[in-house]
């Protein structure tokens, strides 16, 4: 099954209204009733992701009969989703908001994922950034591509690689077990820099626009990293598990690194984990 570019079309204007009419009128006017803890204290959700997922999957319904979709939260209701990526002949992920504590926190840096596979190959992503108005797209094989509503596309090509002692990274060990969670926190210092934005669809933005060397994860739900993944790549970039093997949507664990060539993938592994 060819994933149509014109689909894309589509999606990206699904997530730009699920993210102007759920999302951002709810932004910074939430109170105490509209969110809740999940797993942990860093992990919540608010009326607004719930809201804005029922609003895509509706319209996705109503387009692809037939179709498997794993939302983040009808996944966290119905964890037997995850096992459709694998197979299904056309699946969708969606985290209908990426960055709900920065959302909650009233910090305007979160965004709207979403990434189509076809027998559990990832070929095509959209991440929206609902305060700019923007998207992020990729397809595969097709490159990726930054689009502003009634702007021009602008193609996203991944950092020139530098070495390690000069890379600045995007670093998430808070679900790093122990004792590797130290382990790899005591070696930070070998990079040029390190962060964490607590929203991976802006981590993964900057690192598809150049504007980071290199992604570290632990923990891989799908509506987190699938579409990312691909735009990392489409944009010139290299991945895999701390292993090094590939990186699969139906994969939810195992790590990743996202760097600009394999050799700083492989450079980047060897600091952090070795």
């Amino acid at each position: 099954m060819v994933y149509a570019s014109t689909e894309l079309e589509f999606l990206g204007a699904l997530l730009a209204a699920a993210a102007r009419e759920e999302i951002m009128p709810r932004f910074t006017r939430l109170s105490a009733v509209d969110r809740r803890q999940k797993t942990s204290a860093f992990d919540i959700v608010t009326e607004a992701d719930e809201a804005a997922e029922a609003a895509i999957l509706s319209a996705l319904r109503a387009r692809y009969a037939g179709a498997s979709f794993i939302g983040e939260e009808s996944a966290g209701r119905d964890p037997s989703l995850l096992a459709t990526i694998a197979t299904a002949d056309l699946a969708f992920i969606i985290d209908p908001l990426d960055g709900t504590k920065n959302f909650a926190s009233g910090l305007p840096l979160f965004g709207v994922m979403a990434a189509v596979t076809v027998a559990g190959e990832v070929v095509a992503a959209a991440i929206h950034d609902p305060v700019r108005a923007d998207t992020a797209f990729a397809i595969k094989d097709g490159g990726a591509w930054m689009q502003s509503a009634g702007g021009e596309p602008t193609v996203l090509q991944v950092a020139p690689p530098v070495p390690v002692g000069q890379m600045e990274c995007v670093v998430g060990t808070n679900f790093l077990p122990e004792p590797l969670r130290t382990e790899v926190n005591s070696r930070l210092s070998r990079l040029g820099m390190s962060t964490w934005l607590r929203c991976a669809a802006h981590e993964y933005r900057l690192a598809a626009a150049g504007h980071v060397h290199a992604l570290f994860y632990n923990r891989l739900m799908p509506w987190d990293h699938a579409a990312g993944w691909l735009l990392h790549r489409e944009a010139g970039g290299y991945a895999g598990h701390f292993d090094g093997s590939g990186y699969l949507a139906s994969h939810t664990t195992g790590g990743l690194v996202c760097a600009s060539d394999q050799r700083s993938f492989d450079a980047l592994r060897a600091a952090l984990l070795a």
